[in-house]
């Protein structure tokens, strides 16, 4: 459930767990790599039960050493006979389609955190809500697609959503204990990117190796192509629509290259309260395990007097239609979400392998969108179609 809802009646009364098991689908990306740090640093307070990877089988072994879980899954099914072959054989390995769902129904963890890129991470998300098990959210794609979906099942089966995305962590921070209707914005705040202050007639001419350079943060290729494109923004605008349930109206976005600030809630009285940390996962991860309580650990704190000054400026909306692109697609709701979320991952791969231009993101990301029958409030099966027809209609404008 959201902060708004953790002071309310209907929020869950079972109490957290003090020292969390937490499974971590995605163990090899960043925000894997991340948790497993945060569980070194805490461990009176986490415990890694059980680990999910696609294809990085050595990442895994080594996973599996440092943290000493038996269960794991492995996606990829070349990947998967590797992992066999190196794991120990009390391992238990879950694959194929349904690996990620046997791992959440097997481990005993109480905290699933979702970290997978993609839509993969959707099914496992909501078998974790269907069990009881309390989700940390990583993966933006689970509430852009089936925001309402997996926000009523939480609600219903009375499990929590934590936000471990920096900006959505920060606003969660920002809200405890508050009215909901004392908040007048959610304000997102963006690095902007690698071509914040890039002409637009220069976008045409973008190398993949130029978008990859992200300015403040080590992440994946795709979150990074989408960091530059600012549908990274788009989609977390989206993400904070359902997690805070609030119109997307009162979402907004604002640029801050130093990504210090990581998002601000703005009050009724025009008050503004904003979240602080250096650029490191490991605060809202940490945040996510150990909420409500702060607990000491190894992290740099911040000195202000290094900090020298924190610049903000409005993102260009003309030049990067990405926002533009996820309000209406917000503000639609049903299917057209999925259907954005969709176009933007084949568009991304198609930038990536050089099959398409930089704008032609946004270009074909619009023309799926203008080409969708949108769907309101649509069952799980609908929203699997739409995402299916959107990668076809992708692929077709390639």
């Amino acid at each position: 459930m959201t902060i708004s809802s953790a002071s309310s009646a209907s929020a869950p009364a079972r109490p957290r767990p003090h020292r969390r098991k937490v499974l971590v689908l995605g163990s090899t990306g960043s925000i894997g790599h991340s948790a497993l740090k945060v569980a070194q640093d805490i461990p009176d307070r986490m415990e890694i039960v059980g680990l999910a990877a696609q294809r990085s089988v050595e990442a895994l072994v080594r996973q599996v050493a440092e943290t000493g879980v038996k269960q794991v899954a492995v996606t990829d099914a070349q990947a998967a006979e590797r992992a066999r072959q190196l794991l120990p054989a009390d391992v238990e390995i879950f694959d194929g389609s349904r690996g990620l769902v046997d791992l959440v129904k097997a481990t005993e963890a109480d905290l699933v955190l979702v970290a997978i890129v993609g839509t993969a991470g959707l099914e496992p998300a909501l078998e974790a809500i269907r069990l009881g098990k309390d989700l940390a959210v990583a993966s933006k794609e689970i509430l852009v697609m089936a925001g309402e979906a997996v926000m009523g099942a939480a609600k219903a089966q009375g499990v929590w959503v934590l936000p471990v995305d920096s900006e959505h962590n920060a606003i969660y921070q920002c809200l405890e204990g508050r009215d909901p209707a004392h908040v007048r914005r959610l304000l997102l705040t963006a690095s902007g990117g690698p071509f914040r202050k890039v002409d637009a007639t220069e976008l045409e001419h973008v190398t993949v190796a130029q978008a990859l350079k992200h300015p403040t943060w080590n992440m994946g290729r795709k979150i990074t192509i989408d960091s530059a494109t600012l549908f990274n923004k788009g989609l977390e605008m989206i993400e904070a629509r359902w997690l805070f349930d609030v119109p997307m109206s009162r979402v907004d976005v604002v640029v801050h290259p130093q990504s210090i600030v990581h998002s601000m809630v703005e009050f009724v009285d025009s008050s503004v309260l904003a979240q602080l940390s250096h650029s490191d996962m490991c605060f809202p991860i940490q945040y996510a395990v150990t909420w409500p309580d702060r607990v000491s650990n190894t992290l740099p704190p911040l000195d202000f007097a290094r900090l020298a000054a924190l610049h903000f400026e409005a993102p260009r909306v003309d030049v990067f239609p990405a926002l533009r692109l996820a309000r209406e697609a917000g503000e639609a709701g049903g299917t057209l979400p999925a259907v954005l979320n969709a176009a933007n991952e084949v568009a991304v791969e198609a930038f990536l392998n050089e099959r398409l231009n930089f704008p032609a993101i946004w270009a074909t990301v619009e023309e799926v969108m203008q080409k969708h029958s949108n769907v309101e409030h649509p069952s799980l099966e609908a929203i699997i179609e739409a995402d299916a027809w959107a990668r076809r209609m992708a692929e077709g404008l390639l």
